[in-house]
């Protein structure tokens, strides 16, 4: 399997793998029983997305993550995941969208961190770091450091994920008061809004930039694109910051990409019936360690150099307890849910993400390239 730049991905195979186990319809993690021939057949998946078409269908199995320790106790790290192995796909898994697979962090216990977390390895938080490049690094057990600024997540229990409060947007000069629920999804590369607060900090922006509007193009899905001068080093465009609850500012350092000579901004949410959602994406993200502290139920932030290794060596890592871990192994098909974090995830830091996890004694760091290693397919990317 090939991607853009020549980049090429091994695709997994679970007879190819001598760890690999096919999760049978009697496990506690087969919520699609209804559609199993018999107690030991392979437990199905189906996942629709709200990318338009955009599905995917398989079979879960069960795999060993192995993960190399830094630190002061170097060594192997190995724990059994739960994912999605895919055979039919639609829409956008076709082209673009998540040719590397997309791996499961949200809240449910299926996910990595809960599996990491459940198992002993972690403690139950982990951070992302994106750089201004696209290469990321992600910081299992991590729980940020004193100084970093915070604000609480807003747990719905039947269906919990990474979303807070935002009260302010500050777009320049001018504030703009919302009472707004904002997503961090780092698998969605474009940060989203819906109206009224998407026209209301769009049209805001523009009054302030100074760059020249480009005329509208149908090959471009944005509705504010601004033309850069050949010899500019950056855009002249109007800083953003968010205020959260508790009264923290999350000021955003990347809020446009750039494309040629063409500046792009924000993307209004299509089809989305629902007001006042925020959907932070990985451009909003960059150049911060961002803290999911799931123990605390708190969302953190600090601005970071995201290719220092050192610095992760100094963040604590310890868990405050050591649950028993589940029979049946750790993960589901909520591990390949998910609504909008399909399709634009991330291309741009493939050929080389930085990965780092955390045990409960030491750290346990992977550097690798995506252009190498065995993928595992379909795992989710679960923030929503």
């Amino acid at each position: 399997m090939k991607l853009r730049r020549d980049f090429e991905f091994n695709i997994y195979n679970p007879s190819e793998s001598s760890t690999s186990k096919r999760v049978t319809c009697n496990n506690d993690f087969c919520t699609h029983r209804s559609r199993c021939l018999g107690a030991f057949s392979n437990c199905p998946y189906t996942v629709s997305y709200v990318s338009a078409k955009t599905s995917t269908s398989g079979i879960l199995v069960q795999d060993v993550l192995h993960l190399t320790s830094k630190g002061s106790s170097a060594g192997v790290v190995e724990a059994t995941v739960t994912f999605g192995c895919g055979q039919v796909q639609s829409g956008s898994f076709l082209d673009i969208a998540a040719p590397n697979g997309l791996l499961g962090l949200g809240m449910e216990r299926t996910s990595v961190p809960s599996t990491l977390s459940r198992e002993g390895l972690t403690a139950d938080s982990f951070s992302m770091c994106f750089g201004s490049d696209g290469v990321g690094r992600i910081n299992f057990g991590d729980k940020g450091s004193p100084d970093q600024e915070e604000t609480p997540f807003n747990l719905n229990p039947s269906h919990p994920t990474y979303n807070i409060t935002v009260t302010r947007v500050r777009v320049g000069t001018t504030l703009i008061d919302a009472d707004i629920t904002a997503l961090f999804d780092s698998g969605t590369s474009f940060t989203y809004l819906v109206n009224p607060i998407y026209t209301r900090i769009s049209e805001s922006f523009h009054s302030q930039a100074r760059d020249s509007r480009r005329q509208p193009d149908s090959r471009i899905p944005f509705e504010y694109c601004y033309n850069m001068s050949p010899d500019a080093n950056a855009s002249l465009i109007p800083s953003m910051t968010l205020t959260v609850k508790g009264g923290n500012h999350f000021a955003v350092y990347d809020p446009i990409i750039v494309i040629s000579t063409q500046v792009i901004n924000i993307y209004k949410s299509p089809d989305m019936q629902v007001i006042s959602i925020l959907t932070c994406a990985e451009n909003f993200m960059t150049g911060y360690r961002i803290v999911f502290d799931r123990e605390r139920l708190m969302l953190g932030w600090k601005k970071f150099n995201c290719y220092d290794v050192e610095e992760y060596s100094k963040v604590p890592v310890e868990p405050l307890t050591v649950p028993p871990s589940d029979v049946g192994g750790a993960g589901s098909h909520n591990n390949l849910t998910t609504e909008e974090d399909d399709e634009e995830t991330r291309q741009e830091g493939t050929d080389n993400l930085d990965t780092s996890i955390a045990s409960s004694s030491h750290q346990c760091v992977i550097i690798t390239s995506a252009t190498k290693q065995v993928i595992l397919l379909l795992l989710l990317l679960h923030l929503w």
